[in-house]
């Protein structure tokens, strides 16, 4: 299945893969919630989003996935130049291919993850896995994010719109994963690393 915000792309897209014999085009769809509510109805192996995809995002529709166990494996169709491959990634993508590469990277990328493997061009997948950003989820990001800040528990428990004790469940799990003692440390983590911003919770937003 193809998701992507531009029309002329998904088309030019759709007609890539359908004449690829290796592949049965599913559906097509121009949002995040579209692809989402396609692949909770109709079986679909492998996945093509593109990272800015409206309205939910790539982050978010990933982190919605991984909680459907035969969810797609998904491959984010992004540009290079950024840092998305890096995020998707962490985020539980199978897959990048850049849009300034050739269409046959493309293909190449989608038929290796729809045998299992993991295809990140632009990184040293190793090297990821050891960095201990990447097991954090969106709410300790964004605890640890704000946590940078200086605040108190009690100030972090209005900020994020959580209970004191969610908020000490959260510090605890983010010091254990970042191996770090106390807020001071984690905060040092925080300035050190190349964690990319986040968007603050609101109410409603699961954690």
């Amino acid at each position: 299945m193809l998701a992507d915000s531009n029309p002329l792309v998904l088309s030019a897209m759709s007609a890539v893969f359908e004449r690829d014999r290796r592949f049965s085009l599913v559906a097509t769809t121009a949002t995040a919630e579209g692809f989402l509510g396609t692949v909770m109805r109709i079986p679909v192996q492998v996945g093509v989003i593109d990272w800015n995809l409206p309205v939910l995002g790539g982050a978010r529709l990933l982190e919605v996935l991984r909680e459907h166990e035969k969810a797609p494996r998904l491959v984010v169709y992004g540009d290079e130049r950024s840092d998305a491959h890096r995020s998707a990634m962490g985020a539980g993508a199978a897959g990048f291919a850049p849009r300034s590469g050739p269409v046959e990277g493309l293909l190449e990328t989608c038929a290796s993850v729809a045998e299992g493997k993991m295809v990140f061009p632009f990184l040293d997948v190793r090297e990821l896995q050891r960095d201990p950003i990447q097991s954090l989820s969106r709410r300790e990001r964004v605890m640890l994010e704000t946590l940078s800040q200086g605040l108190t528990n009690r100030e972090l428990a209005k900020e994020l719109n959580i209970s004191i004790n969610t908020v000490k469940f959260h510090l605890s799990n983010l010091f254990e994963k970042l191996s770090v003692r106390n807020r001071a440390q984690a905060i040092a983590f925080y300035y050190s690393s190349h964690l990319p911003r986040e968007r603050t919770p609101r109410d409603g937003d699961k954690d």
